[in-house]
């Protein structure tokens, strides 16, 4: 039998062992599927089942491994809901929500390889969140309010705000200011940088209701002029 014994999960992180920043960010979201972790808890604290179920492809002992790590760099926390709920979630903390301008970038970067959808690929609506809060965000000119975004494969919503950073939510909004309805391949074609969201109104690409002016849209409908 053998003699070694397992070092405890803090000495056993790996590293990049270099003094310098990127190195230092790499230690704490490079693995695979942390950052995409992130991505599901920018949305809002989530039970382990629900990420499980919006992470497709990724093992029970995966997942459980990049949140344990997630808590000890300070990234995520978990915590438990008051009753009735009962239930156990994860949270990230500042540090962790500092992150999303990081996946935004990636986002970007990555949206012309979304050129031909896979028959292997899986989507959630609220996957789309990122690319439309870089791309409506900006257009917001210091306005607050939040915008529902329904496309084919659900709902999602955006929170933008004139003194906080923009956040986004999967689900329905409560109450929202505008909702803007939109095909999937439309939501491509915007990440992509294919279209403008204002050409994809005129277009008839993208229906508006309720407050068009807060992501700098006309109302919703074709140009008909």
């Amino acid at each position: 039998m053998s003699t070694l014994r397992r070092m405890p999960r803090e000495t056993r992180r790996r590293s990049y062992d270099q003094y310098c920043a990127a190195a230092r960010a790499l230690d704490a979201v490079g693995d695979r599927w942390t950052l995409l972790v992130v991505r599901e808890l920018l949305a809002g604290p989530r039970r382990y089942t629900d990420l499980h179920a919006d992470l497709p492809g990724v093992s029970t002992d995966v997942l459980a491994s990049r949140l344990k790590d997630m808590e000890l760099t300070g990234l995520a926390e978990r915590h438990r809901l008051p009753p009735p709920a009962a239930a156990h979630v994860y949270e990230l903390t500042e540090r962790g929500r500092a992150l999303l301008p990081v996946l935004d970038a990636l986002a970007v970067w990555g949206a012309p390889a979304l050129a031909e959808r896979r028959a292997t690929d899986a989507v959630r609506a609220h996957w789309f969140a990122i690319p439309l809060l870089g791309v409506l965000g900006a257009t917001a000119a210091g306005r607050s309010g939040t915008v529902e975004v329904r496309i084919d494969e659900g709902v999602f919503h955006l929170r933008l705000s004139a003194d906080a950073p923009p956040s986004y939510g999967d689900g329905p909004a409560v109450a929202p200011a505008a909702v803007l309805t939109l095909a999937t391949e439309t939501c491509t074609a915007l990440a992509g940088g294919e279209i403008t969201p204002v050409e994809a109104v005129r277009a008839g690409r993208i229906t508006v209701e309720g407050d068009a002016a807060l992501v700098g849209l006309p109302d919703g409908g074709p140009d008909r002029t």
